[in-house]
């Protein structure tokens, strides 16, 4: 009777000169080949367990190199098999830049297993003497991830690079229009056919691809509430929507002032919905939903949103600052409010609290200043 063989994909096991016995097993490596791996046991049933790990982490397709593979390979895996599915396709852009502008040239050579402490720490001092701190933090961060990553796959058993400091740029000085700037700006704007997108910026922050992918369903003019649940942004030349930065979707009370700009807004858009209608040599009307949307229906591309905002700061002789400033100076003028911390943090739709009490701190500053300043007329001797 011939001898049982094992199914395909199922490996052998064989006894060696030595006595130790020897499994052989096909797997699949981190480009998407396969290729024999080895595993050895003082006894059969050690090896036949290790086998069958192989065969189990090979039917999730998880690679299993017979040799350590280099961050060359590793990195364009991670990017279209772990980032691409599972991660936003602006999150997808930045990491595939930083793979193929810094960490693949950089350190692209090593392999997973040997690359070292003093490897990360060279290539970061290097990569920020050449570009910027910035820069170099970004790539610390990427390659962090992807080697946690590479972790959870147990190709290699620890991340060198959480041993290794982040470079430390310096903190971009934010300075957003205060009061009095902020009314003159709205007063001249108030004319403008994207009036209510920038009421809706300074009052409430919401940030510019908020703005520009909001739709009217998301809109309640009478309960006055307005629900964040999209962004419209352009990548790769084509517009679509994604989920909001952080994937935390809101809902706020509408202050009183935005009502009246978004009721005009309406009314607006939808005279130029007849006008698109009735022009029978135009393109028409393409009904999007959107309560931002160009004279023929489509969504406002968010660059020029921003350009319109800088275009009314400058006529206004205003400086000029971004659009996201707009955004802190909300934050700012609600904590110098009094509104709490965590209030702010659910408004503006920030992901940890850290960044809300970056501006919290800013604010109690100025506070303490002017209390201080009281203090020292209360204390000054009259000469």
């Amino acid at each position: 009777m011939p001898a049982k063989r094992n199914p395909n994909g199922a490996g052998t096991i064989t006894k060696r000169k030595d006595g130790r016995y020897q499994a052989a097993v096909y797997v699949l490596q981190p480009d998407g080949t396969t290729a024999r791996k080895f595993a050895y046991g003082h006894t059969w049933a050690e090896c036949d367990e290790k086998r069958q790990e192989l065969i189990a982490k090979n039917r999730k397709g998880i690679p299993t190199p017979t040799r350590s593979a280099k961050l060359s390979e590793w990195l364009p895996y991670w990017l279209d098999n772990i980032v691409k599915p599972r991660r936003k396709l602006s999150t997808y852009d930045k990491y595939e830049a930083q793979v193929r502008l810094h960490l693949a040239p950089g350190l692209g050579t090593k392999r997973l297993e040997a690359l070292s402490v003093q490897d990360v720490r060279r290539f970061l001092v290097r990569l920020e003497r050449q570009t910027t701190a910035a820069t170099a933090k970004e790539a610390h961060r990427v390659l962090r991830t992807a080697l946690t990553a590479a972790c959870r796959e147990e190709l290699i058993t620890r991340n060198v690079v959480s041993l290794v400091e982040a470079p430390r740029p310096d903190a971009r000085e934010i300075t957003p229009w205060s009061l009095d700037e902020t009314l003159t700006f709205l007063e001249a704007a108030r004319g403008e056919s994207l009036y209510a997108a920038f009421v809706l910026a300074i009052t409430m922050g919401l940030r510019r691809g908020e703005i520009v992918g909001l739709k009217w369903d998301q809109v309640d003019l009478e309960r006055r509430t307005l629900r964040v649940a999209k962004q419209t942004q352009r990548r790769r030349g084509v517009l679509y929507d994604d989920d909001p930065k952080g994937r935390r979707r809101r809902t706020i009370p509408l202050p009183a002032m935005c009502v009246a700009p978004l009721r005009w807004q309406r009314m607006r858009q939808a005279d130029a919905r007849r006008r698109a209608l009735a022009d029978k040599t135009g393109a028409g009307w393409q009904e999007s939903g959107y309560v931002f949307t160009t004279r023929t229906g489509r969504p406002v591309e968010p660059r020029n949103l921003y350009r319109a905002f800088t275009r009314v700061a400058e006529d206004a002789d205003l400086r000029v600052i971004r659009l996201h400033d707009a955004r802190h100076g909300c934050a700012t003028l609600l904590t110098a409010a009094g509104v709490p911390p965590r209030v702010v943090m659910e408004i503006l739709g920030h992901s940890q609290i850290s960044i809300t009490m970056d501006v919290y701190t800013h604010v109690v500053q100025d506070t303490q200043r002017e209390a201080i300043s009281h203090m020292d007329r209360m204390l000054k001797r009259k000469r």
